[in-house]
């Protein structure tokens, strides 16, 4: 219920203040395991994933948001969950495997953190193949500026069957090329087409 009411409440506001418009909410399956996969270009990207879908999404946030008094029980309590710096504890990877495993959504940045190279981690590549979740390319276009558009668009899901078959340490490397790949396509055709 918390979810339901903060996300219809920030969806207000981004369409107010940031005049979002969301592409391909259809590719996103409405039941199962899922994967969102986003570039990653401010603090405010979590609710621009999330927002305009029906199914809530949970995301990992780092250890000292959960620190700050009231607003880390608040992120708690709309499904976020710690991850320290420099590495993923055990912990984070149980409740990873446990949103997957009970068909959840899960949005991860694949590069890491904000104004990166463009490169990704494994993380969600490991994850995909470890728990046949489905994985969504996300793009996220735009500034932040007030009353300046900004768009997400959710790309096709990408197909993973034929690593999932192989084992190998460059199974989730080829895995991770293909996401940060397919984010990448999404962002040139919109830069293409504008």
């Amino acid at each position: 219920m918390l979810y339901r009411v903060a996300r219809a409440f920030v969806r207000f506001i981004y369409t107010i203040f940031f005049r979002l418009e969301a592409v391909g909410t259809e590719n996103v399956p409405t039941d199962g395991a899922v994967i969102l996969c986003s570039n990653h270009i401010s603090v405010l990207d979590p609710p621009t994933v999330g927002i305009r879908l029906k199914r809530q999404v949970r995301f990992m946030a780092k250890q000292e948001l959960f620190e700050i008094p009231l607003f880390g029980q608040l992120i708690r309590k709309l499904g976020a969950f710690p991850v320290r710096r420099g590495g993923v504890s055990r912990e984070s990877i149980r409740t990873v495997i446990h949103v997957l495993e009970q068909g959840g959504i899960l949005g991860i940045f694949p590069e890491g953190s904000r104004n990166a190279t463009g490169a990704g981690k494994r993380g969600a590549a490991t994850f995909a193949l470890r728990t046949q979740a489905v994985i969504i390319p996300v793009a996220i276009i735009g500034q932040y500026k007030l009353f300046r558009k900004m768009k997400v668009i959710y790309g096709q899901p990408i197909e993973l069957d034929d690593l999932r078959a192989q084992t190998g340490p460059n199974v989730s490397i080829q895995a991770t090329e293909r996401i940060m790949n397919a984010i990448h396509t999404i962002q040139d055709e919109y830069a293409m087409k504008n």
